[in-house]
């Protein structure tokens, strides 16, 4: 069924819910959010988290992510930036994102995608 040019799903396609938590830290291999560089205190920082889904959704679902936890140095402002980005049918791209002095040592973040 069309409405307004967008395919609307009947009733009978079943809607999927898919969830977890991820944490990432210094451990963790490519985590670049806790030293800044030399005079390269201004560059943003970012670090990618690939999520992939147990099961694929029939169509590119919606995702949520929430901040459940962090661990950032003291020494300067905290500055942390969670997006999902690059969203498909099969998972999607948590980035985080730091800049200045500021150093992340960890975070974590649940997810949560609804979709057909």
């Amino acid at each position: 069924m069309l409405l307004y040019g967008r395919l609307m799903y009947a009733s009978s396609v079943p809607w999927k819910v898919l969830s977890s938590n991820v944490s990432v830290n210094v451990l963790t291999e490519g985590w670049n959010l806790a030293s800044p560089e030399a005079g390269d205190e201004e560059e943003t920082r970012k670090f990618i988290v690939d999520v992939i889904f147990d099961t694929a959704f029939f169509a590119v679902p919606v995702v949520q992510l929430g901040l459940s936890g962090f661990d950032i140095d003291q020494r300067d402002s905290s500055r942390l930036i969670l997006k999902a980005e690059y969203i498909s049918e099969y998972g999607f791209q948590a980035t985080l994102t730091t800049w200045s002095g500021s150093r992340v040592y960890a975070a974590e973040f649940n997810w949560l995608a609804i979709g057909p």
